[in-house]
């Protein structure tokens, strides 16, 4: 007697288009301008994916978890599947902090570790991660407290 086993597609689905005046990425700076625009407003903590081709081209932008007013759960395999199912070259991650203050946390400095070994195993760059609070931004890369590829 035979088993029926599910045969998947997996596709990606643009959920919308929004007009940013940055394309290109070339500095923190420029992915910031996008992601205050993006998470403007927002109460709660967001964790998101920005995804970029060989050319720091934004392909995407992808909402992993919205969390409560001073925490979100990410995993890597939720940080990632957008990226590979986009054929992104590099990403670069980013939360919100709703109190205002992009003070790094020890949680955030972990996770950010856990994504940088998954990039590498995945063959996509962890470009940084950005730490969002009332309009200013802190990088990690840029903090310098971890070793980046």
């Amino acid at each position: 007697m035979g088993h029926y086993i599910p045969i998947l597609k997996l596709q990606l689905v643009r959920e919308r288009s929004e007009k940013f005046d940055v394309k290109q990425i070339r500095s923190a700076d420029d992915a910031a301008r996008i992601l205050y625009e993006y998470l403007d407003n927002e109460d709660r903590e967001h964790f998101v994916v920005m995804l970029l081709d060989t050319k720091h081209k934004v392909t995407g932008i992808n909402t992993v978890s919205i969390g409560s007013l001073d925490a979100t759960i990410v995993h890597p395999r939720e940080v990632f599947k957008a990226a590979i199912l986009a054929n992104a070259s590099g990403i670069i991650v980013a939360h919100l902090h709703p109190s205002g203050d992009p003070t790094p946390s020890p949680e955030d400095i972990a996770v950010t570790r856990r994504l940088l070994e998954a990039g590498k195993v995945l063959g996509i760059d962890v470009l940084d991660h950005l730490v969002i609070g009332d309009r200013r931004y802190r990088s990690l890369r840029a903090d310098g407290q971890l070793a980046w590829s």
